[in-house]
């Protein structure tokens, strides 16, 4: 979410070698890091695993790293007419970044995770695999035909602002306020999920974390979702780019 929100710390950045990076100001200039919020959510397959998994093809992603990742939460479907029981439930999640990236490179990233683990648009705000969306980058605001910053429902989402406040305690969703006061004016609460951890593997927080193999690990197979070129984003059926 914009403004404010964010982690006070965190590894360094990303390298920022990708399309899409944030414009610099001149030669030897530093990148542009912007601080955000990506929401996740799945009701299909092996919830937990995939939400994990998310993270770590997020903190894969170069220009982006993550600083933290809350645990997850349980919740209600939420569909185009409500709040529906009888849909599986979901499990959510937050996780904080600094990216580099422009904010469509960033959209465009997410989308192809989602692709990569079997996310399939064919009912706006249907039952999903995984849901990532962002919530907001930095203070920007954004009202475009793919995506809206911040997330225009962002702030009537326990589901949302739960988790990030396990987070970051201090988080305001830009003009909005202070995300505890937001989530304090709610009727709704999210479900805790017994046993649930963070899903930030700390190891792998950043895609510039990563080192060069050894030469006793040369002959390792280093072949994985990264090495894949990232499909065209599909046109997507939650036109304002956010969480249902």
């Amino acid at each position: 979410m914009s403004g404010a929100s964010g982690s006070s710390g965190g590894a360094g950045v990303a390298p920022v070698d990708a399309p899409g990076a944030a414009p610099v100001d001149g030669p030897g200039a530093a990148p542009v890091v912007r601080r955000g919020v990506v929401a996740l959510g799945s009701n299909l397959g092996d919830r937990d695993e995939l939400l994990r998994d998310a993270v770590a093809a997020l903190a894969a992603t170069p220009g982006v790293t993550v600083t933290a990742a809350s645990s997850p939460v349980s919740s209600v479907a939420v569909t185009l007419a409500g709040p529906d029981e009888s849909k599986p439930t979901y499990l959510n999640a937050v996780a904080l970044v600094e990216t580099t990236l422009e904010p469509l490179a960033l959209l465009d990233a997410l989308q192809a995770i989602e692709h990569d683990h079997g996310r399939v648009r064919d009912e706006r705000w249907g039952d999903r695999t995984l849901d990532l969306d962002v919530v907001v980058l930095g203070d920007l605001e954004l009202d475009t035909e793919r995506l809206t910053l911040p997330h225009p429902r962002a702030a009537e989402r326990a589901f949302v602002l739960e988790p990030w406040l396990q987070v970051d305690e201090e988080a305001r969703l830009g003009s909005r306020g202070r995300v505890a006061d937001l989530l304090a004016a709610l009727p709704d609460r999210t479900r805790p999920v017994p046993g649930a951890t963070g899903l930030l593997v700390p190891a792998r927080a950043s895609s510039a974390s990563a080192q060069v193999p050894a030469p006793d690990d040369a002959d390792d197979d280093a072949s994985g979702p990264d090495d894949a070129p990232a499909p065209a984003p599909a046109p997507d059926p939650d036109a304002e780019g956010g969480t249902s």
